[in-house]
């Protein structure tokens, strides 16, 4: 497609997987069984913790915010996805696309930020344990959150102000499969270096920090941890931190691994299964992950009303 430079953009089109209409189907019956397991995994962990006052302490309370944030993520761009492989359509309008691309950010660094919380209570709890009821009373635990909130939106906002700033774009094709910031920066035919600076920037306050305060809150329990003298005191100890630590290396590694692979070889089609890696699969296998390897969850959820009917 020949490039104009475009100053008034109504309408983007995004990228399908396959055009091929015999795959269609397919798709759209693998995409939508995830993205109910998905909802339906986060949702029983939330009714687990609401429901079970066993649970009502600061570690599930982050969990179930944890498991909400990932149902708002999935939800901000998995859901147009399905409608556009049914109704075989591309096209999202240019509000539609900020709206998207600003509650992706809203809900991926909520993600971001939850770990990071729930790594400072795993660090006050194994670090600090006759202060743990103390320290992380319930007020800390409603400040940590709208603390969350609050950079999260900073974040999401901030990368929609860089959205706003560009007012000529190069084409109308979006080489994904939802409005990916990266992309409408490199469809921008004005001077993108500002804009690219700020970004990384953004990367890295809300990024590179919170997985900086995670590795510096392992850094210290595993300290702790060696100071135990029972191997079985310290496998214990540890093992509250195994689901938390499962999450992380996930959400951690697939959004490094497709930046790297990203600058390694990039095509669109291998950009956009990068990109599903960590948009639909992270979130798909939170649930597992916190209940197969959590006794308390597990318990929690056989005792659940429906599950007798």
């Amino acid at each position: 497609m020949e490039r104009h430079n475009l100053t008034h953009v109504s309408v983007f089109y995004l990228m399908h997987f396959s055009e091929d209409p015999d795959l269609q189907p397919i798709l759209f019956g693998l995409i939508l069984s995830m993205y109910l397991v998905t909802v339906l995994g986060n949702f029983l962990i939330i009714l687990a913790v609401t429901s079970d006052s066993h649970l009502h302490n600061p570690m599930y309370f982050f969990l179930s915010n944890l498991s909400l944030a990932d149902i708002c993520f999935i939800s901000s761009t998995v859901p147009k996805l399905i409608v556009d492989i049914l109704t075989h359509r591309r096209d999202i309008s240019y509000m539609g696309c900020l709206t998207q691309m600003s509650l992706f950010f809203l809900f991926g660094c909520m993600d971001d930020m939850l770990l990071t919380v729930m790594a400072y209570d795993r660090f006050v709890a194994i670090c600090h344990p006759l202060h743990y009821a103390v320290i992380m009373n319930p007020h800390r635990c409603v400040l940590l959150l709208l603390l969350s909130v609050f950079f999260s939106f900073l974040d999401s906002q901030a990368h929609n102000l860089i959205a706003l700033q560009i007012t000529c774009f190069k084409d109308v094709e979006i080489a994904s499969f939802f409005c990916d910031p990266s992309q409408l920066l490199d469809l921008s035919c004005s001077d993108a270096l500002v804009k690219s600076i700020v970004t990384y920037m953004l990367v890295i306050l809300f990024g590179f920090f919170p997985m900086s305060g995670i590795i510096f809150s392992y850094y210290k329990i595993v300290s702790v941890l060696l100071k135990i003298p029972s191997s079985g005191g310290r496998y214990k100890a540890f093992s509250t931190c195994g689901s938390h630590l499962s999450s992380v290396c996930l959400f951690y590694g697939t959004s490094i691994g497709t930046y790297l692979g990203s600058i390694a070889s990039y095509t669109p089609s291998k950009g956009m299964v990068a990109s599903l890696m960590y948009t639909v699969v992270t979130p798909l296998l939170n649930p597992f992950i916190y209940s197969l390897r959590n006794k308390d969850i597990l318990s929690s959820l056989k005792r659940l009303p429906f599950w007798k009917i």
